[in-house]
């Protein structure tokens, strides 16, 4: 079943909204069926009576591309003009948008990088110690304490999960979180030292240790 791309925006602008697609020019046409086999977006169907390709899904097509034109060898496929593209940009002011996903697309690839990193620190470490626990994690600012506490130590606190159940009645200390962590090493130094400065925060705090697992 063909794809159907009709319902998606462009930069929040419906894509129905936009007459951006290509036209064949019949009489250019010469059924060589490149822009059906080529355009991945299935813009395109062929009409094997006719030898003719027919534009079926205009609305799958991508805002801008025009490979299909580019790569047709009889000049049968038209876009509107490059300056359509530039007016739609203008009156949508669509730039203000596309910084903003921008910025959610280099915040996704930073924590990529940051876990990417994370995971081969914790290949390299020789030993580490995961933690469950469970008390009133967020409210007390465990992890501010937990940074203080290792900052100048070769250790490093990663893959760090907090489940709560409910925001309100955590903040009011009535209902405890539960949270899942690890304590790695950085330079292959004994963990013991450091696990111990983990556990005091959890101490000081009255957070309950579940579980302390020491892991390669």
């Amino acid at each position: 079943m063909a794809k159907d791309l009709s319902k998606t925006e462009w930069h929040g602008i419906p894509r129905t909204e936009i007459p951006w697609f290509p036209t064949i020019n019949d009489d250019k046409c010469i059924g060589c069926q490149l822009c059906y086999v080529s355009c991945g977006r299935e813009v395109f169907e062929f009409d094997d009576d006719r030898r003719k390709a027919v534009v079926e899904r205009k609305y799958n097509c991508l805002v801008g591309c025009t490979t299909c034109a580019t790569i047709c060898p009889a000049g049968a496929i038209d876009f509107p003009p490059k300056d359509f593209i530039q007016k739609l940009e203008k009156e949508y002011k669509i730039l203000k948008v596309v910084r903003e996903t921008a910025q959610e697309k280099k915040t996704k690839k930073e924590y990529e990088e940051a876990r990417a990193k994370a995971a081969e620190l914790l290949n390299k470490v020789v030993t580490a110690v995961e933690f469950e626990v469970t008390g009133h994690f967020a409210e007390r600012q465990i992890m501010a304490k937990f940074y203080n506490a290792i900052k100048d130590d070769p250790c490093d606190v990663i893959y760090i999960s907090i489940e709560t159940p409910s925001l309100k009645d955590c903040w009011k200390e009535q209902a405890p979180s539960y949270a899942k962590f690890r304590l790695v090493s950085t330079e292959y130094a004994d963990i013991t030292p450091y696990a111990e400065k983990i556990k005091q925060v959890l101490k000081d705090n009255n957070v309950v240790l579940v579980a302390e697992r020491k892991t390669a």
